[in-house]
């Protein structure tokens, strides 16, 4: 069943894609473009929807902390909420450099967090209208239909992995181990598209070298919710608070062990 805060954070999420999002998509004036860091995108469509959202969602549950990305970006030490009792996680435009590009995917991602666990996760694709809901303990659902997760069935299981963040000597390492084991596909590099095509059958397996939590929080929920597998390259669960680098993700865990065996 749903979170019994589903239907509002949902509205929520929906309004806010539909006055702020989508309000400024194809519409941004250069300078309403910034980079935090060398090729990290932030928008004003960022800033107002992370202002929206944290408002609404104290509004929802006002005994919950806000950690929103854009408000971590500028003040660090915010990150360390997502260990209070009860945490908001915010990623106001999941995607940002396809949105300030003008082109899908992206979208909105919201974690609820209680005692550094995550317990729900919704994460919004605005121009589909898609919203994929999960519930700690209680499934997966794609516009409130329980979905599960699927493999593609392809002879070579597709791998979505992005080298970006890797150093070498591991990714030439990684791109030899995965060579004829693995179709090879374009990232989309936007979380709240990647986590659907694992559950949908469009990928088999993804590795994030990068695990921030407004991007993968929701995210892992969904996939392990569905019946897919997510989890450290240790194997260890994947936690909100923890600042390590690496994940895998799969549409299934036979798949996840298949994976990890040739990758890890």
């Amino acid at each position: 069943m749903t979170h019994s805060l589903h239907a509002p954070v949902s509205a929520l999420i929906r309004t806010v894609a539909r006055e702020v999002v989508l309000h400024h998509y194809q519409d941004l004036a250069q300078h309403q473009i910034a980079e935090k860091t060398p090729g990290d995108l932030v928008t004003i469509a960022d800033k107002e929807s992370e202002k929206r959202l944290s408002a609404g969602l104290a509004d929802i549950l006002p005994s919950a902390s806000i950690v929103g990305e854009e408000a971590v970006a500028a003040d660090p030490a915010l990150i360390e909420r997502v260990n209070d009792s009860t945490a908001w996680i915010i990623d106001p435009i999941d995607g940002t450099h396809n949105f300030a590009h003008g082109h899908p995917p992206f979208g909105i991602i919201i974690a609820l967090v209680e005692g550094g666990e995550t317990v729900a996760g919704w994460l919004y694709d605005p121009l589909a209208d898609r919203m994929c809901h999960a519930v700690r303990g209680g499934g997966a659902f794609i516009n409130d239909e329980i979905v599960l997760a699927r493999e593609s069935g392809e002879a070579l299981p597709i791998a979505a992995i992005s080298t970006m963040y890797i150093p070498e000597p591991r990714r030439a390492a990684l791109a030899a181990a995965i060579d004829g084991k693995f179709a090879m596909v374009d990232i989309p590099r936007c979380a709240a598209e990647q986590y659907p095509r694992l559950v949908l059958g469009q990928n088999d397996v993804t590795l994030f070298e990068r695990t921030l939590p407004w991007d993968h929080a929701a995210g892992v929920l969904f996939t392990l919710e569905a019946g897919g597998h997510a989890a450290r390259l240790d194997g260890s669960p994947y936690r909100p608070g923890d600042q390590r680098r690496g994940m895998l993700a799969a549409a299934s865990p036979a798949m996840w062990n298949k994976a990890a065996a040739i990758i890890i």
